[in-house]
């Protein structure tokens, strides 16, 4: 039987964004809110362990983090000095305190129904990601605080996601909940005439949050499932929300191609398997099958002249490769001509590497090497694990082992995700034997 300690690690990962944008909502405060969560999970911790899981640990949780953020309010109206802004608070406050006093009141119930009936949580999400994505904040601040708040990423996963130091990306999540609070933005989906301008960022995060679902940065597990198909959610509420915008469709598209690839990603043994050594068998073909109709559409749909988005070149790569029935039948030439695009219209550092794989395959593994090293030119790679693994796999296929075993030791040190140390680690050994 999981231990008290295993459960809760699963319901912090399928409840952590519910739970904290409802709490944003009652309260008005980031800060409020994550702290009442936080002190809920410690509860949970210690009153799991005493007296055994609740049947329906979610509702157990939403409840005790209510009744934390009442206390901390009280807390915070007693500090108050200005009894006008304490009168204020109060009055502001009293349908709030309505809404948590019923919560309260439904504790037992929740808890202990032997139906074990879920907490209907009203869905928040949305509401705080465009907040997050307020375009008075700069994007790596939308990015990282809606990561922060919604996915429950800690500190330390966004700055690894951002290729920043930790202390750095922490200066900025403090500064854009403080501008949050100060310029009181408001908590809402913005009307429909302002959506162009926040629908960039929202993107943005979607994409990010799906990215460290299908490749944790850290922990046992190589992919996070949860932040996978919330992430997919999300995107489907963006194209029912804005169906005319041809990148929500290439986004989701996007997603559902990449994730059509996760059975085959991890062998039974727990052991990471490329890309190129895959069993495609195992991909899911009506993943495949809604996200190739729905990058095609997207691309017939644009009006004349428009510019191909970047997750519509993304997901029209991802579509090359889920056409191809082996590895040895991708069209390398058609995948390199869309990196070519995607790095003309976004020439991010990442992309180049991309670039490079893609060059390496199709043109050899030389030119490949050659493009790699341009793309970590600039040094900002430094820190990131997959530009030493694609350097080391191709200094390996070229023969330099002296340098490529030094590229794979570089890239064990920069990953704390255990699949990947474990895959690093067994091409150290194959090339020791």
């Amino acid at each position: 039987m999981p231990q008290a300690s295993e459960i809760l690690e699963r319901v912090f990962r399928e409840e952590y964004g519910r739970i904290i944008a409802t709490l944003i909502r009652l309260s008005g405060s980031f800060d409020l809110a994550e702290e009442s969560l936080q002190e809920a999970f410690a509860a949970a911790l210690t009153a799991w362990a005493r007296d055994g899981v609740p049947r329906n640990p979610g509702a157990w949780l939403t409840t005790v983090a209510h009744r934390k953020l009442l206390d901390l309010i009280r807390r915070e109206k007693t500090r108050s000095e200005k009894q006008t802004e304490l009168e204020y608070e109060t009055e502001r406050l009293q349908p709030e305190r309505a809404e948590l006093a019923a919560l309260e009141g439904d504790l037992n119930h929740q808890v202990n129904s032997p139906n074990g009936s879920s907490e209907n949580y009203p869905d928040e999400r949305l509401r705080l990601i465009f907040t997050c994505c307020h375009p008075s904040l700069n994007q790596e601040s939308q990015v990282a605080l809606t990561l922060r708040t919604l996915g429950g990423l800690t500190t330390g996963e966004i700055a690894r996601a951002f290729l920043l130091p930790e202390p750095t990306l922490a200066q900025r999540l403090v500064r854009a909940k403080s501008k949050i609070r100060l310029a009181k933005i408001p908590y809402q989906v913005p009307p429909r005439d302002l959506l162009p301008e926040r629908l960039a960022s929202v993107r943005a995060v979607v994409y990010l949050i799906f990215n460290e679902g299908y490749s944790a940065t850290a922990g046992d597990n190589l992919i996070r499932t949860d932040l996978c198909a919330e992430s997919i959610r999300l995107a489907r509420v963006l194209c029912e929300l804005v169906p005319d915008d041809t990148e929500n469709s290439g986004l989701l598209a996007l997603l559902l191609l990449q994730d059509s690839r996760r059975q085959a990603r991890i062998d039974k043994s727990g052991e990471l398997v490329t890309l190129e050594e895959q069993d495609r068998l195992l991909w899911d073909q009506n993943q495949i099958a809604e996200g190739l109709g729905l990058i095609r559409t997207a691309l017939r749909s644009r009006t004349v002249g428009s510019r191909v988005g970047v997750y519509q070149l993304q997901a029209a790569i991802a579509a090359v490769h889920a056409e191809a029935k082996t590895a040895a039948e991708t069209d390398w030439p058609q995948i390199i001509g869309l990196y070519a695009e995607l790095r003309r219209i976004n020439p991010s550092p990442v992309i180049a590497l991309n670039h490079a794989a893609a060059v390496a395959m199709g043109e050899g593994f030389e030119q490949g090497l050659r493009l790699t090293d341009a793309a970590g030119a600039s040094g900002k790679l430094d820190q990131y694990y997959l530009f030493h693994a694609a350097r080391a796999d191709l200094l390996k296929r070229l023969g330099r082992i002296e340098e490529a075993q030094a590229a794979y030791a570089r890239a064990l040190e920069l990953t704390a995700n255990q699949v990947e140390q474990k895959y690093v680690r067994r091409r150290l050994r194959e090339m020791q034997q």
